[in-house]
C-alpha cells in the first residue's frame, strides 16, 4: 500500500514538473530542462512508460540519457544557460531600484547555479557514473 502511494506521489510530481517544463518553453526566466530532468527522475520511480517516452523524446531524450548515465551537461547547454541567466538578471540588477540584500541574494543564486553548471562534465566519459544497469527503478 505504501509503495502504491509513493508511486502515485512520484507520478504526480513528474506530471507537475513536466507541465512546468512545458510552460517554461514559452515563459521567459522559467527553465525547461531542469524540470524535464526532474520529471524523468520522478517517472523512473513511478511510470516506466512515461520515463521511456522522455528518454526517447526527439528534443530531450539525449539530454536526459546523458544526464542519467554520466551527469553530463553539454557545452552548448552550459553556454546557453549561462548567457540567459546573466542577460535576464542584468537589467534588474543594474537599472531597477530594490533592496541591496535582494540584489546580493540574486547574485549569490546565479553564482551558485553557474558554479554547479560548469562543474559538470561536458562530454560523456567511458564509464557511466550513474548506471541504471541492474537497478530496479
Amino acid at each position: 500500500m505504501a509503495e502504491q502511494i509513493g508511486r502515485g506521489v512520484y507520478w504526480f510530481c513528474g506530471m507537475l514538473c513536466l507541465l512546468v517544463g512545458i510552460i517554461g518553453v514559452v515563459v521567459p526566466l522559467l527553465p525547461t530542462t531542469p524540470f524535464v530532468l526532474l520529471a524523468a527522475f520522478c517517472f523512473s520511480r513511478s511510470s516506466e512508460r512515461l520515463h521511456q517516452y522522455l528518454l526517447n523524446h526527439r528534443v530531450f531524450g539525449k539530454l536526459i540519457r546523458d544526464w542519467e548515465a554520466y551527469g553530463v551537461i553539454p557545452l552548448r547547454a552550459k553556454c546557453l544557460a549561462s548567457s540567459m541567466m546573466l542577460i535576464m538578471v542584468s537589467y534588474p540588477l543594474f537599472f531597477r531600484e530594490f533592496h541591496y540584500g535582494l540584489k546580493l541574494l540574486v547574485v549569490a543564486t546565479i553564482a551558485a547555479s553557474l558554479c554547479y553548471i560548469w562543474s559538470r562534465p561536458s562530454e560523456p566519459t567511458a564509464v557511466p557514473c550513474r548506471s541504471r544497469i541492474g537497478s530496479s527503478g
